[in-house]
């Protein structure tokens, strides 16, 4: 019994905001989560870096009864040539649930098709749902139902969490402004989702090159590293990106109010000012501890919904 979470699209409408809703509930203190995933053992597969992910994940485990397992990749059969489909053919029948974060998202989908139990995405290179599952709450927390009717801008590199966010605003039904430079844009595929998800939902999803255009009267700034784990720093990217770069500067055609996000790690002086970054410090890191509070309800609807 459980459900796959590959990509944010895998919740319909109505399940993403009952999670979102419940989330706020449990942090709250109104409503007890429980135990649902007492007797179970989870296992988390990575073979990337982890501080937030990881650590919100195990430590959700265990506060759900459940056992956690910590596996590296270079540590498997998996670093000598073992096929992807007998890796997960063979963790099914310890298992009860895997966590995944990895580059390919393709290898991902592999493994997921050959698994008898639940798949989680806890990052790849095109998708990081869990991390925009719990920004969305984060702005629910901030604004409540009137989260719908805010300016979201999201600025830099059309990365995994720029693809995320878009599916996010169309499954949402938010208003989401992605400014990146033309050269690197997020995945069409993610965008044409975001849009078909926002056709239904009602939500807005704007991409432009301008920067001051998407910043402009915003209620949210969001950005993110240019270069994701294992990339190279490419000189070029590099300057195409400066303007995107969230400073006081840029942040003054915005709403006096104006809150800014960053997923973490952070790397200042690049994507963010560290002045920007100290001045939004709490913000972003109550966006990290809702990490936990959404990782432990992410998991209790997987494996108790049919």
């Amino acid at each position: 019994m459980g459900r796959d979470f590959i990509d944010l699209w895998n919740l319909d409408p109505e399940e993403a905001w009952y999670i979102v809703r419940r989330i706020a509930k449990v942090k709250g203190g109104e409503e007890e989560i429980g135990r649902p995933l007492e007797g179970k053992n989870i296992a988390l597969l990575f073979t990337k870096p982890s501080t937030r992910t990881r650590v919100s994940f195990e430590v959700a485990i265990n506060q759900l009864g459940g056992n956690c397992f910590f596996l590296q990749e270079n540590q498997l059969q998996l670093s000598r040539g073992e096929d992807v489909k007998d890796t997960s053919r063979t963790l099914s029948r310890y298992l009860d649930g895997i966590i995944i974060r990895t580059s390919s998202h393709s290898w991902l989908e592999e493994f997921a098709r050959w698994s008898s139990i639940p798949v989680i995405n806890a990052l790849t290179d095109k998708s990081h749902p869990c991390q925009i599952l719990s920004d969305v709450f984060t702005l629910y927390e901030k604004f409540g139902e009137e989260v719908k009717n805010i300016k979201i801008a999201y600025l830099g590199d059309g990365n995994n969490v720029c693809n995320t966010w878009l599916v996010g605003a169309g499954l949402f039904g938010l208003n989401l402004f992605v400014a990146t430079p033309e050269d690197y844009g997020p995945d069409s595929y993610y965008l044409q989702a975001g849009l078909d998800l926002s056709n239904f939902t009602g939500g807005n999803v704007y991409l432009t090159t301008n920067p001051e255009e998407a910043v402009r009267d915003a209620d949210v700034v969001y950005t993110d590293v240019w270069f994701s784990m294992g990339q190279e720093r490419d000189p070029e990217k590099l300057e195409s990106l400066r303007k995107f770069q969230v400073s006081d500067e840029l942040l003054s055609k915005a709403k006096e109010s104006v809150l800014v996000m960053h997923c973490l790690p952070a790397n200042k002086g690049e994507e963010i000012t560290e002045e920007v970054f100290e001045k939004f410090a709490d913000f972003i890191f109550t966006q990290a501890e809702n990490r936990l509070h959404t990782q432990k309800v992410l998991l209790e609807f997987l494996f108790t919904q049919r």
